[in-house]
């Protein structure tokens, strides 16, 4: 019995790798006269990944950590205003009109007329929360998580938060690294519904995912259908 729905937000709700990915070229065209594009990305990437204990997830963490590579890409020579164009750029990124993806407001919408529905979503607790309230979607969950990472001990936690079953929460997200394979190892079940886009720190080889079971859909908009025939399947099993 399924009672309470979970769901990430960025690239699961509204779109948002995209706009990460589109300042990510401008930034190796502002430093292309100091290194090759792959160069730059994989500089990035490496001080991404290392500043995540110290910033966390989002456009802040971001932008502190291509100022950073710039720094050393350019051995300590990147002026004043280039600097200054990385930081327009964060605060471009933090004020970007929120675009839900095809089929959310409605499912949305749907789902929580029968089940009690949660955001759960790492990032920046301003960055997040502003983009909720654009949304247009905030006012149908009941509880909003905002979270340094996502872990299996996250996963418990709001389990026992919402006083249910691990198997009757689910968790729904793009990314499998942090919404299916820590939900899964908590016990609760879940939906994998990729995003054309992957960061390549959430990207998971194939061979991680044996043993977890979980459900893969190409859309949103198959949400509901997929949430009615699982109650469909507990009431005949209870029956």
């Amino acid at each position: 019995m399924i009672r309470v729905i979970a769901f990430d937000a960025d690239d699961t709700l509204w779109h948002n790798e995209s706009v990460f990915q589109a300042t990510e070229t401008q930034f190796t065209q502002l430093l292309a006269a100091y290194a090759d594009e792959q160069s730059i990305r994989d500089r990035l990437l490496q001080t991404e990944s290392r500043n995540l204990a110290h910033f966390g997830y989002g456009v802040k963490g971001f932008t502190l950590s291509m100022i950073e590579s710039a720094i050393e890409l350019t051995a300590g020579q990147i002026v004043g205003r280039d600097v200054q164009t990385i930081i327009d750029w964060g605060r471009e990124m933090m004020h970007m009109p929120v675009d839900l993806l095809d089929g959310v407001a409605e499912t949305i919408e749907t789902l929580a007329k029968e089940y009690r529905l949660v955001l759960v979503t790492k990032g920046d607790l301003f960055d997040q929360e502003a983009k909720l309230a654009r949304s247009g979607v905030g006012q149908h969950f009941s509880d909003v998580q905002i979270v340094s990472d996502k872990t299996v001990a996250t996963y418990r936690a709001i389990i026992q938060r919402e006083a249910v079953a691990p198997d009757e929460l689910v968790m729904v997200g793009n990314s499998l690294r942090s919404d299916v394979l820590p939900a899964c190892d908590a016990g609760a079940r879940a939906v994998h519904i990729p995003y054309h886009l992957t960061w390549a720190h959430e990207r998971v080889a194939e061979d991680a995912l044996a043993g977890r079971e979980f459900a893969r859909l190409s859309s949103i908009r198959e949400l509901p259908e997929w949430v009615a025939a699982r109650a469909a399947r507990s009431r005949l099993i209870g029956s």
